[in-house]
Formats: structure tokens, sequence, C-alpha cells
């Protein structure tokens, strides 16, 4: 057993190879000074120690980003793993492929073919549940107030949507046409359904790699978390954001490319990941020369 809950220089993360988000090639976690496991992924505390890993535990970090590659080069995909650090020195406890957005899954799957990780027809593959075509990531472009409040960002894009405090307002209001964005402390698995519903989450709690930002990563959702300036009454049916007050029902706007929050709707442009889609393109080309060669040859 190692312990992450062991003083001052030890501590536990989650950590993604490459930003699950964006599909950049950068190390992306969360880490909790003197905590375990646990208080990174269940999504029940502030997470506030990242920044200060690289600063206080040099040598740790330098691992991580060793490991990182080694991890890459083992398994031939994005990493999602989990680590402690005990007393200054670094434990890996597990690791899995690491789930992401359909924009960041089409550029990994062009970097590692790029980094000679993997072949094209395996990448083909690996994007076979993805409509393509569909990928996009959305852009502020109307008149933008002075936010109201930054936040963690966890998915990517922008959305408008009416506050939800639970999952049935979340249905009710999709029901009715509008968009809904699930404002809530921190969320759980019974969040799922309104998850699933909502357009975007904004919690108050947690980090990048917690359970719920996994989930809505993994749904394509817009997603804040974090969001110190975030306070809800649940009893009230309202929140405060910094200074501002909302009730349920009320408009907010979630930039999931900066961590702002903004009151009310804004106009949004949509972008294409085009080299990307070029570089798709090109593979299937090339797969559908190679199959037909191959079947001149049987013939």
């Amino acid at each position: 057993m190692v312990f992450g809950n062991a003083g001052g220089t030890s501590g536990a993360g989650v950590a993604f190879t490459r930003n699950p988000a964006t599909g950049e090639d950068e190390l992306y976690l969360d880490f909790q000074f003197n905590g375990q496991g646990e208080d990174v992924v269940a999504g029940r505390l502030a997470i506030r120690d990242t920044d200060r890993l690289k600063s206080t535990l040099p040598a740790a970090w330098d691992r991580l980003k060793e490991v990182l590659r080694q991890l890459e080069a083992m398994f031939t995909d994005v990493q999602d793993f989990e680590f402690t650090i005990q007393n200054g020195r670094l434990y890996l406890l597990q690791t899995r492929n690491a789930k992401r957005t359909p924009w960041a899954a089409l550029k990994i799957a062009c970097d590692l073919v790029d980094e000679g990780l993997i072949q094209p027809k395996e990448a083909l593959h690996r994007l076979r549940a993805i409509d393509i075509g569909k990928v996009v990531r959305s852009h502020l472009t109307g008149a933008k107030n002075v936010p109201l409040a930054r936040a963690t960002v966890a998915g990517i894009g922008v959305v408008s949507g009416r506050i939800a405090f639970d999952a049935e307002m979340a249905r009710q209001f999709v029901n009715k046409g509008d968009t809904a964005i699930l404002v809530r402390r921190e969320t759980t698995t019974s969040d799922i359904t309104g998850m699933a519903n909502a357009a975007g989450i904004l919690t108050s709690l947690g980090g990048r790699t917690s359970h719920a930002a996994v989930v809505a990563r993994q749904l394509g959702k817009v997603c804040l978390v974090g969001c110190a300036a975030l306070n809800i009454d649940a009893e009230k049916r309202i929140c405060h954001i910094a200074l501002a007050t909302f009730a349920e029902g009320d408009w907010l706007t979630l930039d999931g490319n900066s961590g702002s929050v903004y009151s009310g709707r804004i106009e949004v442009t949509l972008e294409r990941p085009e080299t990307q889609l070029a570089i798709i393109a090109q593979w299937r080309a090339s797969e559908s020369t190679a199959l037909v060669g191959v079947n001149s040859v049987r013939g």
C-alpha cells in the first residue's frame, strides 16, 4: 500500500497523457496534496493543488512526463491513469484507454499515426463509432458582457441554456424545446440522466478528471467545473454566481474554450476540424485503393 495522505510531500492524482477535451499533446491532470484517489475522482472537493505540484515536487513532475511517453508507447493510445505520490516518490496505480471528446478523438488519431504509434487502418477503426461529418467546435461570436465568473474547463465548446438544478427540470426544459444547463454543487452517478439531457454542466466543486467530467466529455457536453463563485440555494431554487442571482429557468452561457460563465444567451459560430478531416479522407481513399487492388488479384 502507498498513501497520498502521508503529509506535505504526498498526494493523489489522476492524469491523461493528452488533453481529452481538445486532443492537444500535453499532460492533463488533477492533483490533491495530502489526499487519496477518491478525493480527486469523486468531485466533492475543489481541486486547487495541480499547479503547485510542478513547483513543489519537480522530480515527481518530471517523472510524470516520462511515464506519459512510456504508457503511450506501451498501449499505443492515450491513457487515463491514477497515481499516488508518497513522500515525493511517484507510484502508478492503474491505467486505461482514455475517454475523449469526438473533437479530441480526431486529432489524437491523426497525431498517433504521424508519430508512428499506429497505422491509418487502426486509426480508422478507432474512429468508426464517430459521425465524423458532425464533429464541430463552437466559439462565441456575439457581443459578450464581462464574465460573471471563471471555472475549470472539462468539456469544450459554447452553449447557452436554461438553468436546471436537477435531472427532472433539465428534462422538462428540453421537452419544451429549450436547452438546459445542469447547475450543481457536485455531480454524482444519479445525475447521469440530467447530464444526458443537458447541453452543458456547471459545478462549484470537482476537477477535470472527476467522474462527472469524464462522463460529460464522453457525452460531448460543454462542462465547467470548480467554479468557486457559484453558490446554490437548493431550497429556494436559486443560485448566486459572484454578485449575480439567478432563478431556475434563467439563461446562462458557458464558454468551454475559455472557462468563462456569462449571463443570458450569446451567439456562436461553428468550426470544423478541416485539417484532420482532410487527413482522414486520404486514409479512406488509400484503404479503398488497397482493397480494390486485393480484390483484383483474387479475381
